[in-house]
């Protein structure tokens, strides 16, 4: 009888637990991926005007994540730069950005968008199945619920960027 009742107890104790510790939306997830990301790659001098310039992450299409990257990069510096937000017309030149976040609202003008980056050091970053065959660097890709990463090596060096050990042991596909 008392094992019936240490084991209900716990049964109890870790489904209020569960509950009191909600998951993540996935554009939380994205969010954060973003922001870290800027912590294992390296950008060429060129592109970082001036020492005290903020980094910028463009945002092209429809902004998903409501207010988790703003929250995300609050007061928050990396590699002793502020962080910014643009958001870009799907027309716009990303020049300017480090990071380029292309929505999936976009994937209509994904080629025309990667094209426009051409080689500039910008880390393109999208969220759709072609991404990767047509020149983007990073793709999110969802499965069965969580956040997985595809990288395209060949893309980063185009773009002159380093992407570090450490984020490419994390993508499910590195694609060279």
């Amino acid at each position: 009888m008392f094992v019936r009742m240490v084991g209900l107890m716990i049964f109890l104790l870790a489904s209020h637990l569960a509950k009191a510790q909600p998951t993540m939306s996935e554009y939380q997830v994205k969010a954060l991926f973003l922001l870290n990301f800027i912590k294992y790659v390296d950008w060429p001098a060129v592109a970082m005007p001036g020492a005290n310039a903020p980094l910028v992450i463009g945002i092209m299409g429809k902004d998903n994540f409501n207010d988790y990257l703003t929250n995300a990069i609050d007061g928050r510096s990396v590699k002793g730069r502020a962080i910014v937000i643009k958001h870009l017309a799907l027309n716009d030149a990303p020049g300017g950005c480090a990071i380029l976040f292309i929505s999936s609202s976009a994937t209509a003008s994904l080629g025309k968008i990667l094209a426009n980056t051409g080689t500039e050091p910008v880390l393109t970053v999208g969220e759709d199945e072609t991404f990767l065959d047509k020149g983007g660097i990073i793709n999110f890709k969802l499965d069965q619920g969580k956040i997985r990463l595809e990288i395209n090596l060949k893309a980063a060096q185009k773009a002159n960027l380093q992407i570090s050990s450490k984020l490419l042991n994390l993508a499910d596909t590195v694609k060279e």
